[in-house]
């Protein structure tokens, strides 16, 4: 970093507060992990610079001999580590993946049936703003009121009243286990494909956590960072019968050259999630998010769906008479880096709403276990008890700068 420093001292800057940033925080963003030294420095390499638009031993450009290697391998390794017949390793994040499933899969104006934003979806999932909501005809299905489960009869119900061409099962904010089996049973008997969007909880299904939905669904789409603990980008799986469409729906569909260098990054992460100690970090992430809601239960905080199956924990903050944006700010002051999120059938506005998201990935990442995660529950569960306690936040907030100082990052240690 020294010729960044000299050379662009602004950029620089911002690398080094941002580093900073993460270290000296607890970062519960659900979405959000540290990738491996190894993962950081393939991300790093000359492959950046290389331009190999195309695939494997049909590239466009000459000097590929390399790329096309890197390519196979990660794809290879994610045949292997997910039990798909196809992959397709070059999207450029989980929304590019997305897209191209949309391109291979259906027609403009063809019927899709997805889980609604506001209950826990995504947004590439029929939000109305998105490209997804304005180029198909989007019904969506929700969770239940009692339990905040996904409605598993209401989405047969749809299924059979609008026919779908294409069935998504996948969420965004969403802390339960999803029923793979059942969804695709309900496209079979509607004639729809189905589709896994397994962005979130990629990595719990690559460490044996979660059911493997790549052998059931016609498609599986995914990041790579988030619970996979990989670089950030996409990737998407499929039957061998649908390979051409979708290798010819990303390139040239929706995309131009790969980004080489993160696929590198991608094909490491994948060796690095074969192996026994990644299953054990998958379960540990499980075991962190249930320790850590069981302490906010305790502490009266209100759990979407009463706890979690999976990485994350939906709060609803507003019993304690304050809203999501209110409990992000509170607990940032403290170093405690969470977001605001809609929660089930929300009263409030979007970009103010009644929740707020937890997520364990990267502090097991950190080396954290059960009992700083019994702690930092009850530092939530005070902080967003009383809020304008300021003895109470500068008390905590040193609290957790020791904390972070006592498990660093993986890129320091």
């Amino acid at each position: 970093m020294r010729l960044l420093r000299s050379q662009d001292p602004e950029v620089w800057s911002a690398i080094e507060q941002e580093g900073r940033r993460q270290r000296d925080r607890l970062v519960m963003i659900a979405s959000e992990n540290y990738v491996s030294p190894a993962v950081l420095q393939a991300v790093q390499s000359p492959l950046g610079d290389t331009a190999a638009r195309g695939y494997p031993g049909r590239r466009e450009h000459a000097g590929c001999q390399f790329a096309d290697a890197i390519e196979s391998l990660a794809c290879r390794r994610a045949r292997q580590l997910f039990g798909a017949e196809h992959v397709n390793v070059q999207p450029h994040s989980g929304a590019q993946a997305n897209l191209a499933v949309y391109l291979a899969a259906v027609q403009p104006g063809d019927v899709v049936l997805g889980l609604d934003l506001s209950n826990g979806g995504h947004l590439t999932h029929g939000m109305q703003l998105n490209i997804s909501g304005k180029t198909y005809h989007f019904f969506h299905y929700g969770v239940r009121p009692d339990n905040h489960r996904i409605d598993l009869d209401q989405v047969a119900a749809l299924a059979r009243q609008h026919r779908p061409k294409l069935i998504i099962a996948g969420a965004s904010a969403y802390p339960r286990e999803i029923p793979h089996p059942r969804f695709a049973e309900i496209a079979r008997d509607c004639g729809a494909k189905l589709w896994v969007d397994m962005a979130h909880y990629a990595g719990l299904v690559a460490g044996g956590v979660h059911h493997n939905p790549a052998p059931i669904a016609d498609y599986v789409s995914t990041s790579t960072h988030k619970t996979l603990r990989g670089p950030r980008g996409g990737m998407i799986l499929c039957k061998a019968h649908y390979a051409e469409q979708i290798d010819e729906a990303v390139f040239p569909g929706v995309q131009g050259s790969p980004l080489m260098h993160v696929i590198a990054g991608k094909a490491v992460c994948l060796a690095e999630a074969m192996q026994p100690a990644f299953r054990q970090y998958a379960q540990q992430v499980v075991d962190n998010a249930k320790q850590l809601a069981d302490v906010l239960l305790s502490g009266g905080l209100s759990l979407v769906s009463g706890g979690t199956d999976n990485h994350l924990i939906l709060v609803d903050v507003s019993p304690l008479g304050i809203s999501g944006q209110q409990a992000e700010t509170i607990l940032d002051r403290c170093g405690i880096t969470a977001n605001k999120n809609v929660i089930p059938y929300d009263r409030r506005p979007r970009t103010d709403p009644s929740g707020i998201r937890f997520g364990t990935p990267a502090l097991t990442s950190r080396g954290m276990g059960p009992s700083q995660m019994q702690q930092i529950g009850r530092w939530i569960v005070s902080l967003l008890r009383s809020p304008d306690d300021q003895n109470l936040a500068r008390r905590i907030g040193g609290e957790v700068a020791e904390l972070c100082q006592a498990f660093p990052v993986p890129s320091d240690c």
